[in-house]
């Protein structure tokens, strides 16, 4: 049988998760390795140095750089308070003291004789990193962080903006291709993650961040909608630090463009269902996916080995399910009915290998084979 290779988003009913969870400096890891972990448990964490100020002593007393030491009140690795007296002269008969105050709580790092200057630094900024999903730790490396592993759904999204968050699912559209609507959103619906259909528009956002909705699964989104949301383009970098108040995965693509029933089905049958979902992309070199992470408990569940049945990641083959990444028939879903060896002739008179795909109405169309991409069942 004819097999090709193409890179796809993963749409995986069951699959074993591994989750790396590293703190950014050398910190303290919380948890041991066979720990069995939730996804808001902190497992490691750490202190960021906090931010250094400079004060010049020298210029505020009206002394000599060299000669600041002799007038500081506190010592270098004491702590301070804002506004708090650090430095001043004796004045004339106790009088017309000159002073240095502290702009800020910290710590007092080091006293230049050189410049006169104090080297003040801000209150340590603690960093947590929590376990992002349900499972359990099945590797520590000391200092830096842990292995999360999980059995679960396993969603992989076009698009996405904001961060980590964890919520319960709720499924508010009644089919694939119907809009997430601002009326649908309820009080009720704080703290979990909606799923919509086709379309999720800037004031249905809005309104689920004030009833404090986490997060939002949308087939599509209009650009400009994008914009006025964040306030700016997006370019070619990394998303998912923005602070928008809610995190969203786009699905399919821009525009009003129905999620794919594969996905839809999947996630109304985990309904109520604890999950974690992440809307960091990255297009470029390191690509980075959104994603949805819905753990499952049942020892019931078909395993990843016997799904999958010997396949191989990537790999098309007749009768593969593939999304449609190209216009004129950009988000469709389709299975592949051949696999041509010969190179095609396009339009552009390129020549490129081709496959043939039979779309959900049953017409069959002709596709250069990287116009597509995989789905895994």
């Amino acid at each position: 049988m004819a097999h090709a290779y193409t890179p796809g988003l993963k749409v995986t009913e069951g699959m074993t998760i591994q989750k790396e969870r590293r703190l950014p400096l050398e910190g303290e890891v919380l948890v041991e390795t066979g720990t069995t972990v939730d996804a808001e448990d902190v497992v490691a964490k750490a202190d960021l140095p906090g931010n250094v100020q400079l004060l010049n002593v020298a210029n505020l007393l009206s002394v000599p750089p060299e000669e600041v030491a002799e007038y500081m009140l506190k010592s270098v690795g004491e702590a301070v308070a804002e506004d708090e007296v650090i430095a001043t002269t004796k004045g004339l008969f106790g009088l017309f003291k000159s002073q240095a105050l502290s702009p800020i709580d910290g710590t007092i790092e080091a006293v230049s004789d050189v410049t006169g200057q104090v080297i003040l630094r801000e209150p340590p900024i603690p960093v947590e990193v929590k376990a992002y999903t349900n499972g359990t730790v099945t590797e520590t490396v000391p200092n830096e962080g842990v292995t999360v592993e999980t059995y679960g759904t396993y969603i992989q999204g076009i698009f996405g903006v904001g961060g980590e968050t964890v919520g319960n699912l709720v499924v508010i559209s009644q089919s694939s291709g119907d809009e997430l609507t601002v009326e649908q959103i309820l009080p009720e619906h704080r703290d979990n993650i909606l799923v919509g259909g086709s379309l999720v528009t800037t004031e249905a956002i809005q309104k689920a961040i004030q009833q404090g909705v986490k997060g939002i699964i949308a087939g599509g989104i209009d650009d400009a909608d994008l914009r006025k949301l964040l306030g700016y383009e997006l370019g070619v970098a990394i998303t998912g630090s923005e602070e928008i108040g809610i995190t969203l995965v786009i699905t399919e693509g821009f525009g009003k463009i129905a999620m794919a029933e594969q996905t839809f089905t999947l996630l109304k049958a985990r309904e109520g269902m604890k999950t974690s979902i992440n809307g960091a992309t990255q297009i470029r070199a390191g690509v980075v996916r959104p994603e949805i992470v819905i753990p499952l408990v049942s020892d019931t569940i078909e395993t990843e080995e016997e799904k999958k049945d010997g396949n191989l990641d990537g790999v098309l083959e007749i009768g593969s399910l593939v999304r449609i990444i190209r216009e004129p028939y950009f988000g469709q879903l389709g299975r592949v009915t051949e696999l041509p060896v010969e190179l095609q002739n396009l339009e552009t008179e390129a020549q490129v290998r081709v496959l043939r795909v039979e779309l959900a109405d049953g017409q069959q169309t002709t596709l250069p084979r990287a116009n597509v991409e995989a789905i895994e069942e």
